[in-house]
């Protein structure tokens, strides 16, 4: 605990000294920590202070000042994914697919409040008593979200979903077994040719990562416009629009949902639309999108299976309220979406595509669908490791809009196993 105060004595004269960001550095926090023991000294104060309980606070100091505080080591350790902070004394990291609780804390509640508002000031958001919880992006691309008390009871909540930079292209998915080179082939060229993407999966499961990595190879001269509720994608294209919903303000005003943003998006010329995440009444916008002519779709949704897909997103565009009857929805469904692409985190830890499936056509009220890939998983060992095989099993209907776009395709890559 004393040291915890000695750190608040020093981190008060320190921000009386910063006058500017470009003084904030490791040797300046370093110096003033020096200056502080030195003048405390001549009069007696501290002189029994070790210099390893100095460093241990220096090195606290740095860490808040010049990273996330305690959890900064957690962001520089590359085979973690993700941090869990439950109150500020209980931490939980997700290692190789397992999550473990570890031995590093904050100080108090107030310290957690001061990295979690040094998180959110770049972005802009807010988060308060009046709006106590909050979706963003840090600069790396990392996604973070926030909930306070007394909605989170023991503390401040902060999940972050670390942006892991070791995934790039496809190359690396087929490594790690997310996919196989067959399935790599295909989505290349599904994203050449066109064709409209839906990925689905639970949280967690690597959707995004997927389809960050699918965009890669959208051609530079296209006009991408994504809608995001935090700014999570980070395209390598030039020709990108990035817009952002907005919640509303303290007084309940002022918002700006992934309807407003995708009406104006259908007005900026866009020849790809990449949607976050489908959850509420832009799905009708979506699909309407589709069937008038906006190829090369991607969108996100949080589905248990491709069957489940459709049906989420039959209800989220349900919600739409246009009056329109069940067949009419399903028909733009069956004619707007090409393939859905489910994800799972497997019992091992291990993220995987378990299903292509294509969206083949509406038959008396139903969507039929047809599996274009399958992870079959055939067996689970004691320890969780799970052994499986990725199965083709057939071609796509669709494949003749691989010729029309000129986009050459293997037909081996869709030969049964």
């Amino acid at each position: 605990m004393e040291l915890g105060r000695i750190k608040d004595e020093i981190r008060k004269e320190i921000s009386m000294w910063v006058g500017d960001k470009e003084k904030l550095t490791e040797d300046f926090v370093r110096e003033r920590a020096r200056l502080f023991f030195q003048s405390r000294a001549e009069v007696g104060k501290y002189i029994k202070l070790s210099d390893e309980d100095k460093e241990k606070i220096v090195q606290s100091l740095c860490s808040d000042y010049l990273g996330y505080g305690p959890i900064q080591v957690l962001f520089d350790d590359p085979d973690i994914t993700e941090i869990m902070i439950n109150g500020p004394y209980n931490i939980y990291i997700e290692k190789a697919g397992r999550k473990q609780e570890i031995d590093i804390k904050f100080e108090n509640e107030q310290h957690l409040r001061y990295i979690v508002e040094k998180m959110i000031r770049p972005t802009g958001r807010r988060v308060d008593e009046s709006y106590p919880y909050v979706d963003f992006a840090l600069p790396d691309g990392s996604r973070v979200n926030v909930i306070l008390p007394p909605l989170s009871v023991g503390g401040a909540t902060v999940t972050i979903r670390k942006f892991l930079r070791s995934i790039g292209q496809v190359d690396d998915l087929t490594k790690l077994g997310t996919i196989d080179e067959r399935m790599a082939q295909f989505f290349i060229a599904c994203i050449k040719a066109r064709i409209n993407i839906l990925f689905s999966g639970a949280t967690g499961s690597g959707k995004t990562t997927t389809l960050e990595v699918l965009s890669s190879y959208i051609e530079d001269w296209e006009r991408i416009i994504t809608i995001e509720d935090a700014l999570e994608l980070s395209l390598r294209q030039k020709h990108v629009v990035q817009l952002l919903t907005r919640p509303p303000n303290i007084e309940g005003r002022g918002e700006v949902t992934p309807r407003d943003l995708f009406r104006n998006t259908l007005r900026m010329r866009p020849t790809r639309i990449i949607l976050g995440e489908i959850r509420g009444e832009e799905a009708m916008d979506y699909l309407q999108a589709l069937n008038s002519g906006h190829r090369g779709s991607l969108a996100v949704i949080h589905a248990s299976s491709p069957s489940d897909t459709i049906t989420r997103l039959e209800t989220t565009a349900l919600y739409a309220s246009l009056n329109l009857p069940t067949w009419a929805i399903r028909e733009q469904i069956a004619s707007g979406i090409d393939i859905i692409v489910q994800h799972e985190q497997l019992a091992d830890g291990s993220r995987k595509i378990t299903y292509i499936t294509e969206v083949d056509t509406l038959q008396e009220n139903q969507i039929l669908l047809r599996d274009l890939y399958r992870y079959d998983i055939e067996e689970v060992a004691d320890d969780f490791k799970v052994k499986g095989k990725f199965r083709a099993y057939g071609p796509p209907k669709f494949l003749p809009l691989f010729k029309n776009q000129g986009v050459k395709i293997d037909p081996k890559i869709f030969k049964p196993d």
